[in-house]
């Protein structure tokens, strides 16, 4: 019997006989000559059947093959230099397990369906898509990246809690549940609690689902995304900002190796993910907004970068830049205050080349006790909420800073994608919730 191989292993048995489980992915037609396109979750192989190399029923039985419908097939591996993979199967025979009727994506696909919104309720189907796949597999690739660039550094995984009693990063962007009869919100972000654990355990991270109840309709906003959090006490602003550029150039490489094939899928450009090497140009919030002002945008010093001056900004660089000390007035209530100018905090935001805007942001935590308590008062958050909080500045406070990186707008950026709704297995966005 022909051994169960997956595509992916292919190259591993040229000239012999194997069987392949999977779904009609397409099929042609050239006459006595017929090719089916198989799909089995870790590749696509070009499967060749030649009119007197199998039987007539067979041969016959091509015109009945439906788009998606599951086969097992069983051919000998040829190698074809021209073919993606680098081979192809002659078919010997095979079998229908279950034929697809009426599959509701049609045969051109996503590539030239050209609104993207009627595929989202297809959601379900449309992930089996040959970008779609390319897209999944990129980013289990950096999933796994980031799982390992923080375990190599001695970092220690803590898992924030979903489910929280206040805000992180401001009231107007929560989702408000029951708690037994209390108000608890879904999460913003960890960085409150991987604060409390950095202080027990020196360098620590999260990385879970995040949500925010942004009514915003943009290619870069989800209302569920995933975010990865490292906090590092005894950390300053410029501790955080190399470890977020060696951070980004890991993960840029990491896929670079691994993920060639779905990369050419996607019609990536090489070279620029080629270039990304530290070290990353960094500006200052006033610099910034000079690059604005010289290229004749309307920007007034004090608001926070939109879409479009992220771009214009970003347009300057051919690697991730970063800006850093942004006004006090626009940042929230945990970051320090540049001693040498109140008026800035010491923060930082990285942008991505290319006009895909902002991948990182983060910021040294305020660790004075008195001074936070002070932008409590200042902005009338309810103290009795944040007494925890409060209470790490009160036993053995030290420095401390982190940041978060946004794991779909990343994903974006590498793939070379428009559209962070195809970054995420099942998008969730404004009045978009089915699949």
């Amino acid at each position: 019997m022909a051994k169960w191989v997956y595509i992916e292993d292919l190259k591993k048995f040229i000239g012999e006989e194997v069987e392949i489980r999977g779904w009609l992915y397409n099929k042609r037609s050239s006459g006595k000559v017929k090719f089916l396109i198989l799909r089995d979750g870790s590749g696509f192989v070009q499967c060749v059947m030649v009119k007197g190399t199998v039987s007539d029923e067979l041969f016959a039985s091509f015109k009945e093959l439906t788009l998606e419908s599951s086969i097992v097939l069983v051919g000998v591996v040829r190698e074809e230099k021209r073919a993606p993979g680098g081979v192809e199967i002659d078919v010997k025979d095979y079998k229908i397990i279950q034929k697809a009727v009426d599959y509701p994506i049609p045969k051109v696909r996503e590539e030239n369906i050209p609104d993207v919104g009627v595929l989202l309720p297809k959601r379900h189907l449309w992930l089996r898509s040959k970008k779609q796949w390319a897209l999944m597999r990129i980013r289990d690739t950096i999933e796994k990246g980031i799982e390992d660039f923080f375990h190599e550094r001695k970092f220690v995984r803590i898992d924030s809690p979903i489910l929280t009693p206040s805000a992180c990063e401001g009231t107007t962007t929560l989702f408000k549940t029951d708690y037994f009869g209390e108000p608890a919100y879904l999460s913003q972000s960890g960085q409150l609690y991987v604060e409390a654990a950095c202080m027990a355990h020196g360098k620590v991270y999260c990385f879970g689902p995040t949500f925010r109840a942004e009514k915003s309709k943009t290619r870069r906003h989800l209302m569920e995304f995933w975010m990865v959090e490292p906090e590092i006490a005894f950390y300053e602003l410029d501790d955080i900002m190399s470890l977020s550029e060696e951070f980004v150039e890991y993960l840029v490489k990491r896929v670079l190796e691994e993920r060639e094939e779905e990369l050419h899928i996607l019609g990536r450009d090489l070279k620029k993910l080629e270039k990304i090497k530290r070290p990353f140009a960094r500006i200052t919030y006033d610099e910034a907004v000079k690059i604005l002002k010289d290229k004749g945008m309307e920007f007034e010093w004090g608001d926070d970068f939109g879409g479009d001056e992220e771009t214009a900004i970003s347009e300057a660089f051919e690697t991730p830049v970063i800006v850093h000390r942004y006004p006090a007035k626009i940042k929230p209530f945990y970051m320090k205050r540049d001693p040498e100018n109140p008026d800035v905090v010491l923060n930082m935001d990285m942008l991505a080349p290319e006009g895909y805007g902002e991948i990182i942001g983060g910021s040294q935590r305020e660790d004075d006790y008195d001074t936070l308590l002070k932008r409590f008062e200042e902005e009338n958050l309810p103290i009795e909420d944040y007494k925890w909080y409060l209470d790490l500045r009160k036993y053995g406070s030290v420095p401390h800073s982190g940041f978060g990186l946004g794991i779909e707008r990343t994903i974006v950026w590498i793939s070379g994608i428009r559209h962070v709704r195809e970054s995420i297995p099942f998008p969730r966005l404004l009045e978009k919730i089915y699949p």
